[in-house]
């Protein structure tokens, strides 16, 4: 790193921390340590959210996914595009759910249910994140430590200690002083601030490498796969047969289930200004994310490319030689020759962009886990409410907690799988049944306690237990545990090497699409054998006569009603909410998803009927998944810090103005029948 490089990464830095210093000031209750008094609009949304996917774990895990597959598994997920568009733009369980006003998920649970059921939903997506975030500050240190080649261990007295410990302390460090000083509030605006500067990175990155991109060695490196394994061909890869339409169909569904299921950015679910805002904020995060998707990808191809070259191997052995884990090694491989490609400059731009993301996600992961402790395990087990002054220092106290179980358990595990197959299984914990009783509790009157409970224990124990039966350790377990029984037979052991480990016949998806379809339908029959009396949707979403959101952030009416005659609008999901703007935006990225989504199918038929060529399908990819992008990010770069700016200016005003309400923190009074 030179000077040039160092200053490029403290500029951003140290305004991100002036900024949170002086933000402390507006946090005067809950709701504002919480979600931001709910003062969050479009763009502060989008940016500041979208951060958590532009760190090192995010890095990674792509990059560990693209050496595997290169484009070609890319084909698959065009069509599902458009439906998870349609989905957004419709505000699928996030307007509904911002319209109960919870600033925690079992805290809706609690107003829908029981304060029991919110309680151990609470404590199970607790467990679950704690466990998936886990991983993810030791990555960023070991990202650091192997990209700029830094020592391995620094002596200290007569200590050697992991220079990725250390790096990984002073993050969480960091991140965990954004967070007390003001809570979502200081959250927020850090995040957006370093997304508005990343967003800026990302184009004069994209930028330069595709201008020094020599594309005749990518080239030749994509097509030196071995048939059954291309890089750019969706119909010659290993991978076709778990990705085909009936995954894309599987996808979907699953996106529509889990909609907001996890919780590593509650804050931000309970944030925005009006339901409209968080919907137009959750639109305008998927557009945002060309420019992230487009630099990783670009970053991905240069790496593998110089890594291709025999002078990259050789140096590449050298370097891994070096590293003792071979987990590490793997996820490594890219950013080692990454760091040898990038020039002065774009090398400080890169760390920037990840540093920043690292402090991002890390900030947003620790709020949403140390608030999710406090307020939906500690205090539902108290008689008595807490002082809003007591109320903060919990919170506060429960994020320290989580920052240091983080570093405790990033130092001692030993992580033994690919980093998405560790998010698979700890996510599905919670989210294997969580997705029945949101859908559920959001959308019908008939839902009750009991068919919550049966639909989010029997989703969880059947999505955990078909991943941990697909993984190869299980057919070791399960012959141990015959032995250990005494029914150690050979035809026990037939059966297990035939039918778990790589031999399971569902995959990921599959046992995840097929436990929530059991979980839907438990949920549903024990609702409708205990339900008396219908809840009273009204009250729950504070519609009509229970309307409570303050005057001057109620939604402004800017049509007539849809009429019930067909019409463009209805299909899409834009209502009278929609300004002449939003409607043009909305429209313009749902036609830009019907385009892919077409693409997607004719290029499918035509393939079939006429096959061509892995160089045609080279130069395919090139033009739409690098330059294509590269112009979009250029044009959005521009847009978005615009909205940005406008964004932090009127949170800033709101929050010189707001009204405290030491009433609204996260507690369900029940003397108001609730639950009819």
């Amino acid at each position: 790193m030179t000077f040039l490089d160092i200053l490029i990464v403290l500029i951003p830095l140290m305004t991100v921390l002036v900024v949170t210093i002086y933000a402390r000031r507006y946090l005067k209750s809950v709701a504002d340590f919480m979600a931001g008094s709910r003062l969050g609009n479009r763009y502060l949304l989008a940016t500041a959210k979208s951060e958590m996917g532009a760190g090192a774990i995010g890095y990674v895990a792509m990059f560990e996914w693209f050496s595997h597959g290169g484009f070609a598994f890319r084909w698959w997920g065009m069509a599902a595009g458009v439906v998870g568009l349609i989905m957004t733009i419709f505000g699928w369980v996030s307007y509904r759910y911002r319209q109960t006003r919870a600033l925690t998920l079992a805290q809706f649970f609690e107003m829908r249910y029981s304060r029991n059921f919110r309680f151990f939903t609470g404590l199970l997506a607790f467990i679950a994140g704690l466990l998936n975030f886990g991983v993810i500050p030791v990555v960023g240190g070991k990202f650091m430590v192997h990209f700029l080649d830094l020592p391995q261990h620094i002596s200290f007295f007569s200590y050697s200690i992991p220079t990725y410990l250390l790096l990984m302390g002073g993050f969480l460090t960091t991140t965990t002083y954004i967070s007390l000083t003001g809570g979502q509030i200081t959250v927020m605006m850090a995040d957006c601030i370093q997304g508005m500067f990343s967003q800026v990175f990302y184009v004069i990155i994209g930028v330069t490498l595709v201008m020094t991109l020599n594309w005749p060695h990518t080239r030749e490196m994509l097509l030196s796969r071995p048939a059954g394994q291309s890089f750019v061909n969706p119909f010659d890869s290993s991978g076709v047969k778990d990705f085909n339409v009936w995954y894309v169909l599987m996808g979907i569904w699953g996106g529509m289930y889990s909609a907001m299921a996890w919780q590593n950015a509650s804050g931000f679910n309970a944030a925005g200004a009006s339901p409209h805002e968080a919907r137009m904020g959750n639109i305008l995060g998927g557009w945002r994310s060309f420019a992230l998707a487009n630099t990783m990808l670009i970053l991905a191809l240069v790496s593998m490319t110089y890594l291709y070259q025999p002078a990259g191997a050789a140096y590449l052995q050298h370097r891994l030689s070096q590293i003792s884990d071979p987990q590490t090694a793997e996820q490594m491989t890219l950013p080692i020759g990454l760091a040898q490609v990038l020039p002065i400059g774009i090398k400080g731009l890169f760390v920037s962009i990840v540093l920043m993301g690292i402090l991002g996600g890390d900030g947003q992961h620790l709020h949403s886990w140390g608030t999710i402790l406090a307020q939906d395990v500690i205090l539902p087990l108290r008689e008595r409410p807490l002082s809003t002054r007591a109320h903060i220092i919990l919170l506060r106290a429960c994020i320290i907690g989580v920052a240091v179980f983080a570093f405790c358990f990033g130092a001692l595990f030993t992580q033994t799988e690919y980093l998405p197959m560790w998010f698979q299984v700890t996510g599905a914990i919670f989210i294997g049944g969580a997705g029945a009783c949101i859908i559920g509790g959001l959308y019908w009157s008939r839902a009750t306690t009991a068919g919550a409970w049966t639909g989010l224990l029997t989703g969880s124990i059947l999505a955990v237990g078909g991943i941990l039966l697909r993984q190869p350790d299980s057919v070791d377990l399960f012959n141990r545990l015959a032995l250990s029984f005494e029914f150690g037979s050979s035809h026990w052991a037939i059966f297990v090497s035939k039918h778990l480990g790589a031999n399971f016949p569902l995959n990921g998806t599959e046992i995840s699409f097929y436990a929530s379809l059991v979980a839907l339908s438990a949920f549903a029959i024990v609702s409708l054998i205990t339900c008396k009396v219908p809840h009273d949707m009204d009250r729950l979403l504070h519609r009509g006569k229970y309307a409570v959101e303050p005057e001057a952030l109620n939604e402004p009416i800017h049509a007539k009603p849809a009429r019930s005659r067909f019409h463009l609008y209805n299909i899409v999901g834009i209502d009278q909410h929609f300004t002449r703007s939003d409607r043009w935006v909305t429209l313009g990225i749902f036609f830009w998803s019907m385009l892919w989504a077409a693409v997607f199918f004719i290029g499918t038929a035509c393939y079939l009927i006429h096959p061509w060529s892995a160089l045609a399908w080279a130069h395919y990819w090139l033009i739409t998944s690098v330059y294509i992008p590269l112009v979009i990010s250029i044009v959005t770069t521009i847009w978005f810090s615009i909205g940005c700016w406008n964004d932090l200016v009127l949170f800033f005003r709101r929050l010189a103005v707001k009204r405290v309400d030491n009433q609204d923190d996260g507690t369900v009074d029940h003397t108001r029948d609730m639950h009819g």
